[in-house]
């Protein structure tokens, strides 16, 4: 059963004894932040702050902060899982007869299961607080240098203003005073893109405290105008439920604790950051527009939930993990050749990226690069390396072993100039510089390389099985 929401997920941590009560009062300024942080650092649980100075709610933090979190968290023993069933579901045969032919139907009508389902009466919706107010809320500083509060944890929720399509996404919001918050949207992101399309005015809604599969769909690197909430649905087994906001033209997940409602306006902005971000360093202060906070609904003793960024690894990490496997089956709709793909935690995401390909031609290691770079979010990858299928892509010492024995610099880098994550602090321009393609599969000819390539020193399966059957005399167990 999927969890009905973020207190069914805590429940279920408590249970499995991964959650850590906090009973004596703790300060959101730092304070919390520089705890959660020792905890994940130390594959630590889950974090339940009671008592926080100045609110009246509780705060969670480290909902994803280790790998058996997230299995937790997706209801998975492998975090693979997810992608199994994802390529499951789209090898949808043209042919093959009934039997095959009732198994795509079976895959149909579950993915009919995945759509959000409406509701009238929600939860989220319990209490109105009015006037609405941000000094509600237990709202974190997370780093000393941080120009204050920030919302790290938001659900956000746009319409584009062409075709009624409703996004979600996460973009930290800092708060400014008890009715404004900044709007942390990169120019590439849904959110940003309803605001350039937007005329005036453009409604926005915040849910704080969802589901961990809702929570997760947000951050997840999907198709523009895709919605998340499919995803979610997906990833529970089973549809979302969703409800329309009071005074919006939004609907919002109906079990989540907070959700605040209103709008930003188009021209409007306002100096954000800095900020300690998941790249490890704090991002340069910028303009970003304004949120204005209209109304604002809870759930009756509503939990607030905080995700805390900063030097690898964090929560993220772990995330990022689930990402990898999620995402390889449709990248291989477009590039085949890929076998796997993995993002180093050392490199946030969107500085590395390592794909191993079955190589089959001359070139593909550099079409690959190239075909990365122009796809969704991978444009903004820094390096990309990739390997041959055999290499073990997760083992650091296997990879640099390959890197730095198969790469001629000249022959086998490629350096290009284009967008970059808006956060890379080294690239001369926000949002733009160069990144590099290192080729370290093994070479041909036809590729520059008029020598043999070397056979690798290793046994014989004559010898390895010797030395099996023979292990005992050995004297080892």
């Amino acid at each position: 059963m999927a969890y009905r929401d973020l207190r069914a997920y805590l429940e279920a941590v408590e249970a499995r004894g991964l959650l850590h009560r906090v009973r004596v009062e703790v300060d959101p300024i730092l304070e919390i932040a520089a705890l959660s942080d020792r905890m994940v650092k130390s594959g630590g649980p889950a974090l339940f702050f009671e008592k926080v100075r100045g609110s009246r709610y509780p705060v969670v933090t480290n909902l994803f902060g280790s790998e058996e979190l997230v299995k937790l968290a997706l209801e998975v023993d492998d975090l693979k899982e997810p992608a199994r069933r994802l390529e499951e579901a789209l090898s949808l045969p043209a042919r093959g007869g009934l039997k095959t032919g009732l198994a795509a139907l079976a895959r149909l009508v579950e993915a009919g299961r995945w759509l959000p389902k409406r509701v009238k009466k929600a939860p989220c919706q319990e209490v109105v607080l009015d006037p609405p107010s941000l000094d509600e809320l237990p709202v974190l500083q997370l780093w000393p240098q941080d120009a204050g509060r920030f919302i790290t944890l938001p659900l956000v929720f746009t319409r584009n203003p062409e075709t009624g399509q409703q996004n979600m996404g996460m973009y930290r919001m800092q708060v400014f005073n008890s009715l404004t918050t900044g709007m942390h949207w990169h120019p590439t992101k849904d959110g940003a893109r309803h605001y350039r399309l937007a005329d005036k005015k453009l409604e926005v809604a915040v849910a704080l405290g969802a589901d961990p599969a809702i929570i997760y769909a947000a951050t997840a690197p999907l198709p523009p105008e895709f919605d998340e909430m499919l995803l979610a649905g997906f990833l529970r087994r089973e549809g979302v439920e969703m409800t329309r906001a009071l005074t919006v033209d939004l609907e919002v997940p109906a079990q989540a604790e907070f959700i605040l409602e209103g709008y930003v306006e188009i021209g409007e902005k306002l100096l954000e950051g800095p900020f300690g971000d998941h790249t490890g360093y704090y991002s340069a202060p910028d303009y970003y527009p304004v949120f204005h906070l209209t109304c604002m609904t809870a759930r009756r003793d509503a939990i607030y939930p905080a995700t805390v960024v900063g030097v690898p690894p964090m929560e993220d990490a772990f995330l990022g993990r689930v990402t990898e496997h999620l995402f390889l089956p449709l990248i291989r709709l477009q590039l085949p050749e890929i076998k796997d793909i993995h993002f180093p935690v050392a490199g946030v995401f969107h500085n590395c990226a390592i794909i191993s390909i079955e190589k089959s031609y001359p070139g593909q290691a550099r079409k690959v690069m190239y075909a990365c770079w122009g796809l969704g979010q991978l444009m903004a990858t820094k390096f990309i390396i990739v390997v041959d299928a055999d290499v073990n892509i997760r083992d650091p010492e296997e990879l640099w072993w390959r890197v730095w024995g198969n790469v001629d610099p000249r022959r086998d880098t490629v350096i290009v100039e284009g967008p970059l994550d808006a956060l890379d602090h080294s690239s001369p321009h926000p949002g733009y510089g160069s990144k590099m393609g290192i080729d370290a599969t093994r070479k041909w000819r036809e590729e520059g390389h008029p020598r043999p390539w070397p056979d690798e020193a290793r046994p014989d399966d004559k010898t390895l099985a010797l030395i099996a059957r023979r292990w005992k005399e050995y004297g080892f167990k």
